[in-house]
């Protein structure tokens, strides 16, 4: 994409409709207000793309939605090291 090679957004825009498509479909099964999307895919302008067109599709799709549910990325740096991140944000379980 950096080299202005256009298949490669499409990419990151197809993967960003799907991610919007599958949020209402998790809140079927799941209570959540808040999604943090990680990964080495989200990095530099690819996970802005994805995180705009999941917006997008919830917007459009599932207003009723798109202002409850928060999808969103933590800075660069805190992507390269995703698995941490989300292992530290898990609320504390109490018995």
């Amino acid at each position: 994409m950096a080299s202005g090679d256009q298949r490669a957004q499409r990419i990151y825009e197809t993967i960003g409709v799907y991610l919007g498509y599958t949020v209402p479909w998790y809140r079927e099964f799941y209570d959540f207000d808040h999604l943090l999307i990680l990964g080495r895919v989200t990095s530099g302008p690819g996970g802005e793309i994805i995180l705009e067109k999941a917006h997008e599709v919830l917007k459009t799709e599932f207003p009723e939605l798109a202002g409850r549910v928060n999808v969103f990325m933590p800075d660069e740096k805190a992507r390269w090291v995703g698995q941490s991140v989300a292992a530290a944000s898990l609320p504390e379980v109490k018995s």
